[in-house]
């Protein structure tokens, strides 16, 4: 509900197309999350580095964004640029 209210006035969505990247946006999140999860354990690391003691590392603050980033940048580009 907040992205419909929101979305209008930070992006250059409509209050429908801000409803799709809603719907979107949080399953290409999670969908980056496990993707990355999985990489490190296929290759046996559990922390991806340390600037940030006890929070696996900066990678594992933004795995999401590595769906959620190019998503969002195609749905806004074949919409209105």
């Amino acid at each position: 509900m907040l992205v419909y209210l929101l979305a209008p006035h930070l992006t250059p969505l409509t209050r429908n197309e801000s409803l799709v990247a809603g719907f979107f946006l949080p399953l290409a999140g999670f969908l980056g999350d496990v993707s990355v999860s999985a990489i490190k354990r296929d290759i046996g690391v559990k922390d991806s580095g340390s600037s940030i003691p006890g929070h696996g590392g900066v990678l594992d603050r933004v795995n999401s964004l590595t769906f959620t980033a190019p998503l969002f940048f195609h749905f806004l580009r074949y919409l209105h640029f």
